[in-house]
């Protein structure tokens, strides 16, 4: 396994981490997988310049259009009850959905690690490296959903 995937794995099981992604995913469109790269790069020593955060937005982009969100859609469809769906086999069918939407996203995370620089010294501030990617990422930054992500990961 990767570093980067290791340490998102850990990351977003921490207190108020994945409520806060989701918040971000959800309310503001950020990518989860990008915005935890970031948020590592900057704990690593990592300082992605313009060209690499642009690269690391258009992987993200094709991985979450092509196959995160559809896989996204079907799982949340999946979700609620249906009368003429077995919940057994509604619920089995949910849960390989969602193991290959997380493969999905394991697959972004390793694709945005080797795009990744070399450490070069002390930890960045995380909060500066998730607004740089998130402006990157979309025209509107959600200064509070990523202020808030930042105080709620571990250090």
């Amino acid at each position: 396994m990767s570093d980067l995937w290791d340490w998102a794995v850990r990351a977003y099981a921490s207190d108020g981490v994945g409520e806060a992604c989701l918040h971000l995913q959800d309310a503001a469109g950020q990518n989860v997988p990008l915005l935890l790269w970031a948020a590592w790069a900057a704990r690593t020593g990592r300082s992605p310049d313009a060209d690499t955060l642009e690269a690391a937005c258009d992987i993200a982009r094709a991985w979450q259009e092509t196959a995160i969100a559809p896989l996204r859609s079907v799982r949340r469809a999946l979700k609620g009850r249906n009368p003429d769906l077995e919940d057994a086999d509604r619920e089995a069918v949910r849960a390989q959905v969602k193991a290959v939407e997380l493969e999905a996203e394991r697959r972004l995370l390793a694709a945005l690690e080797a795009l990744s620089p070399l450490p070069e010294g002390a930890a960045r501030p995380v909060l500066e490296a998730l607004i740089a990617v998130a402006r990157q990422w979309s025209s509107m930054t959600p200064r509070a959903g990523l202020t808030a992500l930042a105080e709620r990961l571990p250090a």
